[in-house]
């Protein structure tokens, strides 16, 4: 059966510690964490919180990058999902 990725549970792919062993070990879990892991508090089994490492977004450039498609959509015009495929396929043997 095909999973969606917001049906998928992540956490297995994550460190896992219980919240009384991240409270002892803290400092050990955000050095984890600067180093782009992310990991998973559980309280009775149960996950109840995730650290990730803060991800740096250039704002202005994902503006840009929306204005740009946007411009691009006005030009074109809509596409049809058979043109879509057709254009990511283009060029694969």
């Amino acid at each position: 059966m095909l999973k969606l990725t917001s049906q998928i549970d992540w956490s297995i792919f994550m460190q896992t510690i219980q919240a009384s062993e991240a409270k002892t070990h803290f400092l050990r879990i955000l050095d984890d964490v600067e180093r782009g892991e992310s990991v998973v508090i559980t309280r009775h089994g149960k996950p109840i919180a995730q650290i990730s490492p803060q991800i740096d977004i250039d704002r202005e450039k994902v503006r840009q990058a929306m204005r740009e498609m946007h411009a691009l959509r006005q030009k074109i015009g809509k596409l049809s999902l058979e043109e879509i495929l057709s254009a990511r396929d283009e060029g694969r043997a």
